[in-house]
């Protein structure tokens, strides 16, 4: 494990050469996509959100491809389409922008629902469905989208189903001032994002998903997920709490951490820090708990304070 942990701090060192002072939002990325799940990145244009997935492709020798998310833009701009070709005499495939490797799915919520869903089967099945022919998309298979939190007008707020296929949800936020200052230095000539280096390639990424399913989690951390995900059923701020498929998220999450932080077994730390980063996203809140401005986050945290932890203990 020690040699795998090694490697997984170099692609973060890496990747931190081109954004600076996100060591935990490049940390949580490289856990959604080992764990084969997927990221919301919501925040104000200019932060740097293109940047960090074109230096994570960059960093594992993964393909890119970018989605600029508009009004007109159809399904098939993103799934693909089927094309005669006269000297077969046959259909072929030929493949959209969401068959890769690293997809940046920009402003996800400018596009219509319609559009918004053909991302559903890639982004939870791993293929896509053109003229009722299945196209399947080989791991590494990352997806981060972003949106605009500021701009309502002309977008297309997702729907719980989209946002329930995001394993993680992330926000970068601004630089402090030292970190913009290292900024200003480092892009005056040439952006740093054009001389990264590869770290990892493809094949050892699908070999670290593998271990990342191998990673032991105690029957005492799975009852610990539970308790948390039933609590949020029951919060009176909330309409509808986490699904079973966002206790399983959760679960796949901490073993994907767990990974990265070097060790084949989860711990309760990991499951405190993970939870509103996985869970928060997929709560659906009361009217009330809008109108007075609470949000998902602010009611993990709470649950998380309020459910005992396991302890040494517990464990046998």
């Amino acid at each position: 494990m020690l040699e795998k942990q090694v490697t997984m701090l170099e692609v973060i060192r890496n990747i931190n050469h081109v954004i600076i002072g996100k060591e935990d939002v490049v940390v949580l990325s490289l856990t959604a996509l080992l764990a084969k799940g997927h990221v919301l990145l919501e925040d104000v244009p200019g932060v740097g959100k293109t940047m960090l997935v074109r230096a994570l492709a960059k960093s594992l020798d993964c393909s890119f491809n970018r989605i600029q998310f508009t009004p007109d833009l159809l399904p098939s701009d993103v799934t693909g389409v089927s094309i005669y070709h006269p000297q077969k005499q046959q259909f072929e495939y030929r493949r959209g922008p969401i068959v890769g490797d690293v997809i940046l799915a920009d402003e996800i919520n400018r596009t219509s629902p319609k559009t918004q869903s053909a991302l559903l089967e890639a982004m939870e099945e791993s293929s896509v469905t053109v003229d009722g022919e299945t196209v399947k998309i080989n791991q590494p298979f990352f997806v981060m989208a972003t949106q605009n939190p500021i701009e309502y007008e002309g977008t297309y707020p997702l729907p719980e189903a989209q946002l329930d296929r995001f394993l993680i949800k992330l926000n970068m936020g601004y630089p402090t001032a030292d970190e913009e200052r290292q900024m200003l230095a480092k892009t005056g000539g040439t952006h740093p994002i054009e001389t990264l280096s590869t770290v990892l390639d493809k094949e050892d990424v699908v070999e670290m998903q593998a271990k990342v399913d191998e990673v032991y989690i105690d029957p005492i951390i799975q009852d610990y997920i539970i308790q948390l995900v039933r609590q949020t059923r029951s919060h009176p701020s909330v309409q509808l709490g986490v699904s079973p498929r966002g206790a399983i998220a959760l679960m796949r999450a901490a073993k994907a951490f767990a990974f990265i932080k070097g060790r084949d077994y989860i711990i309760p730390d990991d499951i405190i820090y993970l939870a509103p980063y996985v869970l928060a996203h997929r709560l659906i809140l009361t009217h009330e708990a809008k109108f007075a401005k609470e949000t998902g986050k602010r009611i993990i945290q709470q649950i998380i304070h309020d459910v005992d932890v396991p302890t040494r203990k517990d464990f046998h």
